[in-house]
């Protein structure tokens, strides 16, 4: 956990940079068979509770912790060859100057398969660090996905997957036009870690000797 902290709030030397990753999952069009009602005076929207089921997608991204900035791809499945599709993606559009790419990520399968260590062996720049077992607040991009679905995720009535998808990378677009980080600092973490900490050392019994 504070190595991750210190992957976060750390100076960073000119030719690294940290992305956070992960994906949202089955992320569905939900077309309503009645359309949305917009808010009048005294009244406030209606949105049809009745939607069609015409498939889902899957959103891989990586945040920038330093720039706010957001690369993603939409993908109808989520397994290595999606996150390696992102990844290579990311080897595209990192300039070559930077020479060291922290991957921060939780640790399901998709990120540290025999594949994914295979693409990363032959790709030496980009360092993959895992948070621990339930641990995706402390995964940056979360936050992102929180506003992501708040701005445009709330109520989805989009008519198809390729519709919804195209909103999602419009959102990105967007956001990067104005991108900020989410500002972590050592002090607020060493905080946090030290309530963890001590919550840990009260629910841990006391050892006993043998009789």
């Amino acid at each position: 956990m504070r190595a991750v902290a210190e992957l976060l709030t750390r100076p960073l030397a000119r030719w690294e940079v940290v992305l956070s990753l992960d994906e949202m999952t089955s992320l569905q069009p939900r077309p309503r068979r009645v359309g949305t009602r917009p808010a009048q005076p005294g009244r406030p929207q209606q949105v049809e509770h009745e939607y069609r089921r015409v498939g889902a997608t899957n959103l891989f991204a990586a945040l920038d912790t330093r720039t706010g900035q957001v690369y993603g791809r939409t993908f109808r499945r989520k397994r290595q060859l999606e996150y390696l599709d992102l990844l290579n993606h990311l080897d595209r559009t990192l300039p070559a100057t930077i020479t060291t790419i922290h991957l921060l990520s939780d640790n399901v399968s998709v990120h540290h398969g025999k594949q994914v260590q295979r693409w990363l062996a032959a790709h030496p720049r980009f360092q993959a660090h895992f948070t621990p077992v339930h641990c995706s607040w402390i995964n940056p991009v979360e936050q992102w996905f929180g506003i992501l679905r708040r701005k445009r995720l709330r109520s989805p009535n989009f008519p198809n997957v390729a519709a919804l998808s195209e909103a999602i990378l419009r959102f990105m677009e967007q956001w990067n036009e104005t991108a900020r980080p989410f500002r972590w600092t050592p002090a607020s973490l060493d905080r946090f870690l030290a309530r963890i900490e001590a919550a840990l050392a009260a629910a841990t019994p006391p050892l006993t000797e043998a009789a």
